[in-house]
């Protein structure tokens, strides 16, 4: 039986790489809130990515993968959200998901026709 070596001990023993969590404070301003089309949207553009992506409001933590948890925090028109950002691809997954709140999730105020 070979014995194994220091390197491999080593290896074997080292910490896992360490995942940057970063954040970002966002404002639904959408007229009609975080309603399901947006939602949607969200959820979407959070499962492209393999971080963790989290939305924290009014005491509340949202998994932004999950239409559902999104739905929860129940954000009406003017909500100020924190979206976390934790993994590999961290800051690309939290730019693209403010993108989404920058442009509305590409709703325009006042679309209604009548």
């Amino acid at each position: 039986m070979a014995a194994e070596s220091p390197e491999s001990l080593h290896d074997a023993n080292a910490a896992p790489p360490r995942e940057e969590t970063v954040s970002r404070e966002v404002v639904v301003a959408i007229s009609q809130g975080l309603h399901a089309r947006p939602a949607d949207l969200l959820a979407r553009e959070a499962r492209r990515w393999q971080s963790r992506i989290e939305l924290v409001g009014n005491s509340q933590r949202a998994d932004g993968k999950s239409i559902l948890d999104l739905l929860t925090l129940a954000a009406e028109a003017g909500t100020r959200l924190v979206v976390e950002a934790t993994g590999p691809d961290a800051r690309e997954a939290l730019e693209a998901i403010g993108s989404l709140f920058d442009r509305n999730f590409n709703e325009s105020a006042g679309s209604q026709t009548t």
